[in-house]
């Protein structure tokens, strides 16, 4: 059974449903929690023969000073597996910010201890000798501070002041880092092995710095794609509504999906974002086939053109929808957190662009090729009324 064009008419009520799509999807997107890279934390993942007593290792964890710890548990075909996520120690957290801190200067304060050093032996004058000691001290001073808080917490007794050259600091500085989260490590992994035996053992830890560089590479990639995906469509179509159009709809389309991340608890994670890197690339290719359709082409009337271009858009949708389909079931299967995130996002935002572009981008197109069209047979009407004049 052929549908029927329902671009004829009052085509403009089909935007309805996606509208309400997107505020649907804008109430459940602060519902989005954020994964160990884009939040910091730790993630163990434990591979054990049998399932494990969750409320004993949940108090195990605790009594090692690891609170708020949520633990998840699968039976798999061919084992158990068990998610550990904890949030760092703020000594963690903490001991990892004053590394950064102290990477960040330390380039600086070798420099200033070079100049200093070069300025006595090149026999210049005693102030310039004065003025570029004093800089090297308190630039040095201030990194001491650094270092020694860092030691205070990795309960060492090594003094930064102890050591007059910079470098031997860099190795001191990341061992005590190192004795942090070992630490905090160590007491995870006793607490599991008190409690219950495993095959593997996988821990992740994201500090909150760390976490912060992935948001802020995650934004620059967003960013930059917007600001060349722009340029590029303003170049393929040269007006500004069907240019328009086309980031609408994948804006429209991302918005759908991160909807339905925060109303099925899908976390956002590296690989969620990159569905959604992907989720963008697909729509802006049906919504390109679209607007080229229905503006590059003139034979018949624009709803006809529309409504061909969306068979064809609804094809590729179907074959892209079953591949990931195909892919939740294995997640499912298998528990494989990576293949659930990209799978999940990935089928609501195929849902997402089937209504946002032949739903909203389409209203758009049509809306402008109609426009055109009459502006067109308006100027080819006075045209020929000159003519019979």
């Amino acid at each position: 059974m052929e549908l029927p064009n329902f671009y004829h008419g009052d085509y403009k009520k089909i935007a309805i449903v996606p509208i309400i799509m997107i505020l649907i999807s804008l109430y459940f997107i602060p519902q989005i929690k954020m994964g160990v890279e884009f939040k910091g934390g730790m993630l163990v993942t434990l591979k054990t023969q049998h399932p494990i007593d969750t409320d004993a290792l949940a108090r195990a964890i605790a009594k090692n000073g690891i609170e708020g710890a949520s633990i998840k548990q699968y039976q798999l075909p061919i084992g158990n597996e068990v998610e550990i996520e904890a949030e760092l120690d703020p000594k963690v957290s903490q001991a990892d910010q004053l590394k950064s801190d102290f990477f960040n200067n330390v380039d600086d304060v070798s420099k200033l201890e070079a100049e200093a050093s070069q300025q006595a032996s090149n026999y210049t004058s005693q102030s310039d000798i004065n003025s570029a000691k004093a800089k090297y001290a308190t630039a040095r001073a201030s990194l001491d501070a650094t270092a020694n808080q860092l030691f205070e917490i990795a309960g060492s007794n090594t003094r930064a002041e102890m050591y007059p050259n910079t470098d031997s600091l860099r190795k001191l500085v990341s061992d005590a880092n190192t004795k942090v989260s070992g630490g905090y490590n160590d007491r995870m992994t006793n607490a599991i092995s008190s409690v219950a035996s495993y095959d593997s053992i996988s821990i992740q830890s994201i500090s909150a710095t760390l976490s912060e560089k992935f948001i802020e590479q995650a934004l620059t990639v967003v960013i930059i794609s917007a600001i060349f995906t722009a340029i590029v469509v303003f170049f393929i179509f040269r007006t500004f509504i069907p240019s328009l159009a086309v980031m609408v709809g994948a804006a429209s389309d991302i918005t759908i999906a991160l909807g339905a991340m925060g109303l099925l608890g899908v976390q956002f994670t590296l690989a969620s974002f990159a569905a959604l890197m992907v989720l963008i690339a697909y729509s802006l290719d049906t919504d390109i086939l679209l607007t080229t359709r229905v503006i590059k082409r003139t034979e018949g009337h624009a709803a006809d053109r529309a409504f061909d271009a969306m068979n064809t858009g609804i094809t590729m949708s179907v074959t892209a929808f079953i591949a990931f389909a195909v892919l939740f079931v294995l997640s499912v299967m298998t528990n494989i957190s990576t293949y659930h995130e990209i799978s999940t996002v990935a089928l609501a935002g195929l849902i997402g662009d089937i209504f946002a572009t032949w739903g909203i981008n389409a209203v758009f197109v049509l809306w402008y090729a109609e426009k055109k069209e009459k502006e067109k047979g308006e100027i080819e009407k006075r045209g020929l009324s000159t003519i019979y004049k």
